[in-house]
């Protein structure tokens, strides 16, 4: 699996459901002017880093910290301004906070901890906000 992969299993696992559609990077590429479905969870990688390898001599040992970024969609429009949705957003990210802070996912070396949140767009009813998460994992060189 991979950190994006895992990340999406743990938001779809929320109980009770809190997204009506959690995808990744090909499916918020997708995305017309509205996701077909709110509200919903679009992760991806936004960046990644590697340190210098911690190893004097031997195979090649670095670390590498991951940004994850967690892009929500919430449409309410039972307003047209999004008051709304903003207030959804709100009830989201204090869900996707909960469910991946602290969370070690399988194909890491550390767990899930919270960097920063930024508003998008807010837009026709139509709230978007990204939540940016970072964690890491060690990588070795392989010697086969």
């Amino acid at each position: 699996m991979s950190l994006v992969s895992d990340i999406i299993e743990r938001l779809d696992t929320i109980s009770p459901p809190a997204f009506s559609f959690v995808g990744g990077a090909a499916d918020f590429a997708s995305i017309g002017s509205v996701p077909t479905a709110t509200p919903a969870a679009y992760v991806l990688i936004e960046a990644e880093a590697s340190a210098p390898t911690e190893r004097a001599t031997g195979p090649v040992l670095q670390r590498l910290e991951s940004d994850v970024a967690v892009v929500i969609v919430a449409g309410n429009v039972s307003d047209f301004v999004g008051a709304a949705a903003s207030q959804d957003i709100e009830d989201l990210k204090a869900i996707v906070r909960k469910a991946l802070i602290g969370f070690t996912p399988a194909c890491a070396d550390d767990v899930v901890q919270h960097i920063s949140g930024e508003l998008l767009k807010a837009k026709n009813g139509f709230v978007w906000h990204k939540e940016l998460f970072g964690t890491s994992t060690l990588l070795q060189e392989d010697l086969q």
